[in-house]
Formats: C-alpha cells, sequence, structure tokens
C-alpha cells in the first residue's frame, strides 16, 4: 500500500462539509482510487485557516509516515492575511525542499490558487505566477487553478462563498484526478 498525502487548508480538509471523511476532495480521489482497486491510501493533511509557514511548521508530523505522493495546496490563506508572494513562494518552496529531503524519490503534486475577485491589490498577477513557478522548477503535476469551474458559483458553494460544497467538491476532484491519475 502507497500513501498519498493532502496537505493543505480549509480546502483539503473540507471545512463546513456534512461529512468532510466522505465529501472532502481527498476523501473523493480516496473513492476514485478504490473503485479502480489502486494500491494507494489518502491521508487528509488539510488543516482550516492554515497558511504557506503554518504548513512549514506542521509538516514533520505529517511526513512521520512513509509518503509516495505529496499534494500541496496552501497559499489562499496568505494572500487574505496579507502575506507577500515572495513569502508565500518561500515557505512552499522550504515545503517541497523537506519533503525531497525526506523522500527523495517521492512524486509531486501541486495544486494553484488564483485571487478571489474582492480581494483587490497589485500582486494578483504575482500571486497566481508563484503556483507555475514552484511546479516548474520543482517538476510536479500541477493544476493550475484549483476551484476552476466551482469559485464564484453559489451552487456549487457554501452560504460564505469561499469553501465549495460536497457537489462544488465533485466537480474539483473531476478536475484533479485526470492530474494525479498520471502519477499512480
Amino acid at each position: 500500500m502507497y500513501n498519498i498525502l493532502f496537505f493543505g487548508d480549509s480546502l483539503t480538509a473540507g471545512y463546513g462539509l456534512k461529512d468532510a471523511k466522505t465529501e472532502s476532495l481527498p476523501a473523493l480521489v480516496q473513492q476514485k482510487i478504490d473503485a479502480e482497486k489502486l494500491p494507494y491510501h489518502v491521508i487528509n493533511g488539510g488543516l482550516s485557516g492554515d497558511t504557506s509557514a503554518g504548513g512549514l511548521f506542521r509538516l514533520d508530523y505529517w511526513t512521520n509516515r512513509p509518503i509516495h505522493i505529496f499534494v500541496l495546496e496552501l497559499g489562499i490563506n496568505d494572500i487574505i492575511r496579507g502575506i507577500s508572494p515572495k513569502t508565500t513562494y518561500k515557505n512552499l518552496q522550504l515545503i517541497i525542499n523537506k519533503v525531497k529531503l525526506k523522500f527523495p524519490d517521492i512524486k509531486l503534486a501541486l495544486l494553484g490558487m488564483e485571487i478571489p475577485p474582492f480581494i483587490p491589490g497589485p500582486f494578483a498577477a504575482e500571486f497566481r505566477a508563484i503556483f507555475r513557478k514552484l511546479a516548474d522548477d520543482n517538476q510536479m503535476a500541477f493544476v493550475p487553478f484549483y476551484l476552476a469551474g466551482v469559485a464564484g458559483k453559489a451552487h456549487l458553494n457554501l452560504p460564505d462563498m469561499l469553501h465549495p460544497s460536497a457537489d462544488g467538491y465533485h466537480i474539483m476532484a473531476d478536475n484533479v484526478w485526470p492530474v494525479l491519475r498520471k502519477l499512480l
């Protein structure tokens, strides 16, 4: 059995879902894996509200077991808190470096984010670009916008319009699965 660690924030944890153990993205990916009878176990390392710095701080706990595929989803809470994209990039690269150092043969995937339209600021393009650069520099499988097809659609989000509903997560899983499936 091989382990896949999804490491992220509320969008990984499944914040606001009735049953994150069955409705979150990691859970839906596990269902797809099980349907194909593949020898992988998905671990949900999501923490609501987490930042790239917080992820760096808690990484050792999650990598204290064998990990074969590492899926990184962090950064949007940084921008909400006004942390510069340069700092977010540095922290995410440090996370990737630590994972690669501990597991030299690990396969990596990155779930990219974009700035929500209600957050103004001159660094929206800079923020979006850090994900492509990280993916390219580290030869990571890449989903450019994790919330593609879901962001801004009321019927696919919780009332806060920040977190996907169970239906939204199904669309996200369908977007992520083809990229992740190539790593299995």
